[in-house]
């Protein structure tokens, strides 16, 4: 551990630490940024690999291991926080290969779904129901965006999650996609032991793309007056409901 005390937001370090809070910079790098006991202690009971740990002065009982330990102050760790008041840590973390993934399997589908609450809890839901991995085509936003892995929970770290062009619908077999249209069926009716389901963009749903190619268009039954669902509670319920 570095003993001394980083005080100064113009530290070198503290510089392009805080360069990570921006995607093309994450991209460039291969690593990103986690705030947070709970989702520090995710990621190493995952295997991930931990670059560099920045404390707070007044926290640093709470890790004392890693190698590349730094102190600093609340005002620093702010600056490397993409949260007002940040929760005492803050580590970089290198993003992990994915880039393989096996098709037969329950697999989640997220197409230009742009709100980050919104793609960590359907991260965080596909790990709870079992699903094999998680891939985002499209305008999905950055999976590694501070939002997007407070939203998850950690479950990033529990799950192969990439990111691929729209071609994936090529490779799949029983493709479920969600859709209010009249072609859909009732989820329910629904019985497959392997599928990959299609969750689209919070305003203008699926892309016809995936309509076309779809093996199966789903839908949720309303019983009430509302049209539609938030497309993570949507998401929730078709996984846990398929």
């Amino acid at each position: 551990m570095n003993n001394s005390i980083i005080t100064s937001r113009d530290n070198v370090r503290i510089k392009e630490t805080r360069k990570l809070l921006q995607k093309k910079y994450r991209d460039n790098s291969g690593s990103f940024l986690i705030e947070g006991f709970h989702l520090l202690e995710e990621a190493v009971k995952s295997g991930m690999e931990v670059h560099q740990v920045f404390i707070e002065e007044s926290r640093q009982d709470r890790v004392q291991d890693f190698p590349n330990l730094s102190i600093v102050t609340r005002e620093v760790l702010k600056s490397i926080s993409d949260t007002e008041n940040p929760q005492g840590v803050v580590a970089e973390v290198a993003k992990s290969d994915d880039s393989v993934i096996d098709f037969a399997g329950k697999l989640l589908i997220l197409e230009n779904v742009q709100d980050p609450g919104n793609v960590g809890s359907l991260i965080r839901t596909a790990d709870a129901a079992a699903f094999d991995a998680v891939i985002c085509v499209g305008e999905t936003v950055d999976i590694y965006s501070p939002k997007v892995l407070r939203s998850a929970q950690g479950s990033t770290f529990h799950l192969p999650i990439v990111q691929k062009s729209d071609n994936i619908y090529d490779h799949v077999e029983n493709l479920l996609v969600s859709t209010l249209s009249r072609d859909s069926v009732d989820y329910r009716t629904v019985k497959l032991e392997h599928f990959s389901l299609v969750m689209g963009n919070e305003g203008a749903g699926v892309s016809e793309k995936a309509i076309k190619s779809a093996s199966q268009l789903i839908h949720i039954p309303m019983l009430g007056k509302a049209e539609s669902l938030n497309v993570a509670v949507a998401g929730g319920i078709l996984m846990f409901g398929l």
